[in-house]
Order: structure tokens, then sequence, then C-alpha cells
């Protein structure tokens, strides 16, 4: 097929040899199948800003870290240059996202980098090595269901461990090769200990795998997977490999303010009465 205009570049410089064909065409990007050297990879190539259809982007741009100074100002401003560097932040976010989660053991396509906009990358397929499909493509028995539910949580647990919420996590953007699951589309992907969205996001994720799954395997109805994940997440007590049981009830008490702003109080009257004995020490010197 014809190269996109998108991708040319990269075959100037050598990354893709040939444009094989188009894989899908999604609210933020469209995806190829491309030929570089021997190997076969996907091209996701960006949909610019104003052609993006995703919603409530700046919820999930919360707490994304900008390490450049003069690049944060400008994009507060919202300038020419601002906008630009934000489609930069956008699109680079999924690939480093992407390097993360390998790291920390999570089954993601495994990125080769992002380049002016479009992102190369494995392409996963299924036993046939033909393209995976999509887990809503996927019909499978209650055993197989309660298996890769199983894996699914546990990739959730791995990657809140590593500090990172897919945010958009659905039967949509998961799919299934010869080993089982494969999470992909992370573009929005959330940063847990700095967006005030981060335990809204995790629950929604949670939820609709579980939901999902329990269409084939009934038992998985009425679990609480993402409460029990929130809350262990929260105590400092989820690690990457803890086995969860989706009993999780949430505590009806209510919290008490007077009590904790007695406490508050009582904390300060502490300190300053630490930091008065300190200073006379330092007189009686």
């Amino acid at each position: 097929m014809k190269t996109p205009k998108r991708i040319q570049p990269l075959v100037e410089d050598g990354l893709v040899d040939e444009v094989i064909r188009q894989l899908m065409s999604g609210k933020e990007a469209t995806v190829y199948m491309v030929r570089s050297g021997s190997e076969i990879r996907c091209a996701k190539v960006y949909k610019e800003a104003s052609q993006r259809s995703f919603k409530q982007a700046v919820l999930y741009q919360e707490g994304r870290k900008v390490k450049n100074s003069r690049r944060a100002r400008a994009m507060e401003k919202g300038s020419k240059f601002g906008r630009s560097q934000q489609e930069e932040v956008w699109q680079n976010a999924e690939v480093d996202a992407l390097y993360r989660l390998a790291d920390a053991g999570v089954r993601v396509p495994k990125p080769y980098g992002c380049f002016d906009g479009v992102l190369l990358m494995e392409l996963i397929t299924d036993d046939e090595n033909q393209v995976a499909p999509r887990l809503n493509d996927v019909s499978m028995s209650s055993e197989q269901a309660l298996e890769d539910h199983s894996v699914v949580l546990q990739d959730i647990v791995r990657m809140l461990c590593a500090g990172i919420i897919h945010g958009d996590l659905s039967e949509f953007n998961v799919l299934v090769d010869a080993y089982g699951p494969v999470i992909i589309d992370l573009p929005q992907a959330v940063d847990a200990a700095a967006n005030n969205n981060a335990q809204k996001m995790l629950i929604r994720d949670v939820n609709n795998m579980t939901n999902y799954y329990a269409q084939f395997a009934p038992e998985l109805e009425g679990r609480q997977y993402a409460g029990e994940i929130w809350s262990l997440y929260e105590k400092g007590e989820l690690l990457p490999d803890t086995t969860l049981t989706g009993e999780y009830q949430e505590s009806t008490e209510e919290t008490d303010v007077d009590l904790v702003l007695q406490e508050i109080q009582a904390a300060l009257i502490e300190e300053q009465e630490r930091q008065e004995r300190i200073s006379e020490a330092n007189e009686a010197d």
C-alpha cells in the first residue's frame, strides 16, 4: 500500500522498509502493519489533537511531570509552542509506559521508540502467526476466563506497583495471543501517585475486566477486587505478586472529623513546644 505521510520519514531513516496494510483506526491513532528488515511490526500513528476524540484528556494528563521548566510554562499558557509540547508529552507517554511496564513484568507490546508522533512497536500475533484478536472478539470456557482474568488482574497490580494505571482498560484494549492477554493502548496512562482521579480510574479498569470475564465465569460477579487492590495500595501493602481474594469489604465507619482535627492540633502544639525547647537550649549555650 502507499506509505502514509507520517510514516514516510521512518522509511527514509531506515526504520521501516514497507507498509503492509492498515490494521485499525481508533479514537487517538491509526495502526499499520509494517516491515522492518526481517521483522513484521506495527506503527501507531497518533492523530493530531484536533482530530482526536479521546474524552476528558485533561483528567489523564494531571500529574504528568515535565522536567524542562520552559516547556512546562508554555504548556500552561497554551501557546503554539506549548500545544506542540503537550502533543509530544501525550505521544511519548505511551512509549514511556511500555518500557516501564515491560520492566515490571507486565505483558505489553515491546516498544522500539516514538518518532515524530509514530510509535514503532511489536506486533502481537496468535498461535497461527496472525494478528492477535482483541479480547472482545474471543469466546472462552469458564476455566479459561478465570485463568485469564487472574492474569489481567495480576498485571494491573504490577502496573500499580510500578506507579501506573491504564485509565481506559476494557476488552477493547486487550489482545489475546498464544500465551494469554496482552495489554495495549496506553497514551492516557495515569500517574497513580500524582493524579487525583487515580482511584476512580483504577476501580473502573478492574471492574471493566471483571465484568467482562464474568460473562464466561459467573462466579466472578460481585467480587470486590478493585476495592481490595486500592486498599492494599493505600496501606503500602500491595506487592507485584500479591494474591487477591476479591473478598474485600469497604468500611462503613464514618470518620470522626473532630477527633482528626484534635490530633492535628495536638501534633502542632507538640512541635511548637519542641522548637521552643531547642531555642531555649541554644540560648543557654
